[in-house]
């Protein structure tokens, strides 16, 4: 497919609604080991990526439990899908239990050449709002990649940081991490198809709960830190249930480095401006 005829997709929106139920918060918190904020608090960062999804039933999904392509995203037949990374900006905490709504557009595509063959890269800019007033603002990068060998290393070696934490993804972390988001990806919790179809060595732990993971690892080494942008973006897959490290080190005033990997080098590039 052209370039000129992926353009057609270049300014496509749709808009999701949703209320930020507790009982669902309750159910991330349990994944995730943490407590569950009440009523009127603070959504803890990156949990967002739970809500607004759409609950297609199974018919509406393609061969990978991906949507079917060709919908609200431009058709990549033949490709694998993956989340390669992202920005997020923070204006205004989202409530627990609030009506929110989400506006997402297509910003940009582009077909580049890499090692592995041809990839379509596909911007999705999320506009979130909450009582009228936008509370986070998102660019979300996808990746259509051809059928190649899965990443085993990349080559970039884990940093000392001001702090780190240790992760053992579980097959169970995956799979709730994978219903809590209404994620269907199959990479995630179906062994056969991520082993025979895929060629991963293992389930693959999501991109966005690494992101996750790793902005909660900055939050607790930096309490004090008021969140105005995070950007991350993936290196590399890692697998359960190979244990990684999340770490981070602060660099210039109101700046912190993020990375998360393991003995195969780093998976995972992040940045945090903060106030």
């Amino acid at each position: 497919m052209s370039d000129s005829a992926f353009s057609a997709w270049i300014g496509r929106t749709e808009e999701a609604h949703d209320q930020l139920s507790r009982n669902l918060v309750k159910r991330i918190a349990a994944t995730l080991g943490e407590a569950t904020p009440a009523h009127g608090e603070v959504l803890p960062p990156l949990w967002h990526w739970a809500f607004f999804q759409e609950p297609l039933a199974e018919s509406g999904l393609g061969e990978d439990g991906h949507p079917a392509r060709g919908g609200f995203l431009p058709p990549a037949d033949n490709r694998n899908r993956m989340w390669a990374g992202g920005r997020v900006e923070f204006f205004q905490a989202l409530r627990v239990g609030g009506e929110a709504s989400r506006v997402s557009t297509i910003t940009h595509i582009e077909e580049k050449h890499g090692r592995t063959g041809a990839l379509l890269f596909v911007t999705v800019r999320h506009d979130y709002l909450q009582d009228g007033v936008l509370a986070l603002r998102e660019e979300q990068d996808i990746v259509y990649r051809e059928p190649s060998p899965p990443k085993a290393s990349s080559g970039e070696p884990l940093i000392a940081g001001d702090w780190r934490e240790a992760v053992t993804p579980s097959a169970t972390l995956l799979f709730r991490y994978s219903a809590v988001t209404f994620n269907g990806h199959r990479i995630h919790y179906d062994w056969p198809y991520v082993t025979e179809t895929e060629g991963y060595a293992g389930l693959v732990v999501h991109g966005p709960l690494i992101a996750t993971l790793s902005l909660r690892a900055f939050c607790r080494a930096n309490p004090e830190a008021r969140l105005r942008r995070f950007a991350y973006r993936g290196l590399r897959p890692l697998v359960a249930p190979q244990p990684f490290e999340i770490g981070g080190r602060i660099g210039a005033a109101g700046s912190a480095q993020l990375w998360a990997g393991n003995e195969a080098g780093l998976a995972q590039r992040a940045e945090v401006q903060f106030d």
